[in-house]
């Protein structure tokens, strides 16, 4: 459920695993157009794929903070499990102080709640602006499909229940020694977050990638579930560009484990750290 804990600047950081999402590889998009669609699907060579869902514990001097929150109990007992491994790390809910949000989608926000009531009693929410505003605006719920709208839902709720413990945040450092970077694509507001280190430095991307490999070494490869896929596919290639310069370690929403970036080809390739 969770890995060990690992050092990047001031904070100690663990990965908690909520589940693993499985779908059908037709979600699969590129920029290119449908032959280069066909053609991802075929190389990838499965009609499904696996991807873990993953949020994260800071451990650092003013307490506890998590980035993500995982699915808690609305996606069924395939996920949720990120509750019993902080547990096990002898992290209660009332002792988190404040929860990073990379985005505004049900993997990564609906652990924030217990049916509702808030989860965690005493922690401050802090949401990407972009991403608040655009969950927040009726006219954006009305152009997508009713199937696309959970994100709506997800913002009424974080408003309502945590209320005065809502904040949102935008680019630069928003804490010494965490930065917010823009990702924009997979959803507007859609961000990571910079763990600033000495020596290593740590970027936790959201959904900048589902599937680490094989969108590394072709960043225009999408899926279905990025709002703006070209901009996602931008974003992407930007942001494994910027990691492979700067020599950050990355990690995400669905990433497993830590890795480092390096140009290959066309595209990049992640080496595990």
């Amino acid at each position: 459920m969770g890995g060990s804990w690992r050092r990047f600047g001031q904070f100690e950081i663990l990965t908690l695993l909520d589940g693993s999402f499985e779908a059908f590889s037709e979600v699969f998009t590129h920029t290119a157009g449908p032959e280069a669609r066909r053609a991802a699907i075929t190389a990838w060579g499965e009609p499904t794929f696996r991807i873990d869902v993953n949020c994260f514990v800071l451990r650092g001097p003013d307490g506890i903070t998590m980035v993500d929150a995982g699915t808690g109990t609305s996606w069924g007992e395939a996920y949720g499990h990120a509750r019993a491994a902080l547990a096990e790390a002898g992290i209660a809910p009332g002792s988190v102080r404040r929860i990073l949000i990379t985005h505004v989608h049900g993997d990564h926000a609906l652990g924030l709640f217990e049916g509702d009531a808030p989860y965690f009693p005493a922690a401050e929410v802090w949401v990407p602006q972009a991403d608040l505003s655009f969950f927040t605006d009726p006219q954006a719920r009305a152009s997508l499909p009713k199937a696309r709208q959970g994100g709506f839902d997800i913002a009424e709720r974080l408003q309502r229940l945590y209320a005065q413990r809502l904040k949102t945040i935008g680019a630069g450092e928003i804490l010494p020694g965490i930065e917010l970077h823009p990702l924009p694509g997979h959803t507007f507001g859609h961000s990571g977050y910079l763990i600033r280190g000495a020596g290593e430095s740590l970027l936790l991307w959201g959904d900048a990638l589902h599937l680490g490999d094989f969108q590394s070494a072709a960043p225009e490869i999408g899926l279905e579930y990025d709002l703006d896929g070209a901009l996602a596919a931008r974003t992407r290639r930007t942001v494994l560009e910027q990691a492979a310069r700067e020599g950050w370690v990355v990690s995400g929403g669905h990433i497993r484990g830590f890795g480092t970036i390096e140009p290959r080809g066309d595209g990049f390739a992640i080496t595990p750290a």
